[in-house]
């Protein structure tokens, strides 16, 4: 299918700040990668984009540039860039990544939040609670994004930005089981209510004990839509990893 096909009723993006034109254009082209528009496999034409999109062609290709980082598009040499498509092996390193970097966030954070940032927290579930379902998938990921944000805050800024980073470039997948699964969203609302009381209580063995398993069963799950007889051996890895610290 075309890219003008493709993006045949979706508005073009709004540059307020013409500084700012590659960072719009990388958002709003991520957020069609995101919720499907653009699916696995599309070519993605730069000179045409930029023209679909009402913009020139630097922003494009920086924008491009980005997208490449996090992982969403990729270019063979001498191939025009496409959108990246789902991968099992990609899923099980990047998870397997998230809950050795993630555990040691919560276990950092645990019994150390500020009243403000309990407060915060606790909000942002409610929210998340209402926001539940494919309809409105995009809110309920920004605010689970800066719920687990919280989770791992004293982590530092360093640790931090690979845990973003790695959340950002899982989020598709995240999206992919949403959009399959729209009741799942609620279903597993009472392991997030878990995680921030154990981060509340200070247990941090029950709070590095409860995000490992949470990711765990996040990337399982995905997993079995995608390849149900995927065996992810580095998921397995990391949870028993954090098992063994436990025990030591």
């Amino acid at each position: 299918m075309s890219l003008q096909t493709l993006l045949a009723g979706h508005p073009v993006p709004v540059v307020s700040d013409p500084r700012q034109t590659s960072a719009t254009v990388h958002g709003h082209l991520r957020r069609l990668i995101m919720t499907g528009v653009l699916p696995p496999g599309t070519v993605l034409n730069q000179a045409e984009l930029a023209k679909l999109l009402a913009v020139s062609r630097t922003p494009t290709r920086e924008a491009f540039r980005m997208l490449q980082e996090e992982g969403l598009v990729e270019a063979d040499l001498n191939q025009r860039p496409r959108v990246k498509g789902f991968d099992s092996d990609e899923l099980d390193t990047l998870y397997a990544a998230r809950i050795s970097l993630e555990c040691l966030g919560i276990h950092a954070t645990a019994g150390r939040l500020t009243a403000a940032e309990r407060k915060e927290a606790a909000q942002l579930l409610r929210a998340m609670k209402q926001a539940g379902g494919a309809d409105h998938l995009d809110r309920w990921s920004t605010l689970h994004d800066r719920f687990h944000e919280l989770l791992v805050i004293r982590v530092g800024s360093f640790v931090g930005r690979t845990i973003a980073s790695y959340s950002a470039q899982s989020e598709r997948y995240r999206r992919l089981y949403g959009a399959e699964h729209p009741s799942a969203v609620e279903e597993r609302h009472a392991e997030h209510v878990a995680l921030l009381d154990s981060v509340i209580d200070g247990d941090r063995d029950r709070a590095t004990r409860l995000m490992a398993a949470h990711l765990a069963a996040t990337a399982r799950l995905v997993l079995a839509d995608l390849d149900s007889d995927f065996e992810p051996n580095s998921i397995t890895c990391a949870v028993d990893l954090m098992s063994r610290s436990q025990q030591s």
